[in-house]
């Protein structure tokens, strides 16, 4: 059974959807693609146990304190969309990969990659920020590029920092 709660994070209030015992979604308020109203489930408070242990380690993540989650979480997608998503997975910490990289490697189109990107349901925990266009260009988010150049700043190698101060 599905349910949601509302936190508030130093990026903005994230809705984070919990399915039995497992995150299912984090969405942003104007987030591209949102599930319908049922998907989302009564709303409840945010000391659900799934919800409040996401949005603590949501907290230590966006403070610059977890590089990772530690998380159960639920993927519900087409065959295409958790090949995809599954990818994103594998894209280290201060690491990024091209739309079109992800392309190849699965034979698609980068356009297709793009949209399966934009529908991933996990906004940070399964990392979509972590794609960029293919010179490094910011492009789409769900979040807004604010939001995902913060997410690449967070990231940032200290070396790749500190170069750029010179």
């Amino acid at each position: 059974m599905n349910r949601h709660a509302i936190v508030s994070t130093r990026i903005g209030d994230l809705t984070l959807v919990a399915s039995d015992n497992a995150l299912a979604g984090v969405y942003f308020p104007h987030h591209w693609v949102k599930p319908a109203p049922e998907a989302l489930g009564d709303r409840v408070a945010a000391s659900d146990p799934v919800i409040a242990e996401a949005s603590r380690q949501l907290d230590e993540y966006l403070a610059g304190e977890r590089s990772s989650f530690d998380l159960p979480t639920v993927l519900r997608g087409d065959m295409f969309q958790r090949r995809v998503w599954s990818l994103l997975e594998d894209i280290p910490y201060g690491g990024t990969t091209s739309y079109g990289e992800i392309a190849e490697r699965l034979g698609e189109t980068a356009q297709a990659v793009g949209k399966a990107v934009g529908q991933n349901p996990l906004s940070i925990v399964v990392p979509c920020h972590r794609v960029v266009g293919k010179n490094g260009s910011l492009t789409g988010y769900a979040g807004g590029l604010k939001r995902k150049q913060f997410l690449l700043d967070l990231e940032e190698p200290a070396e790749v920092k500190a170069a750029r101060l010179f």
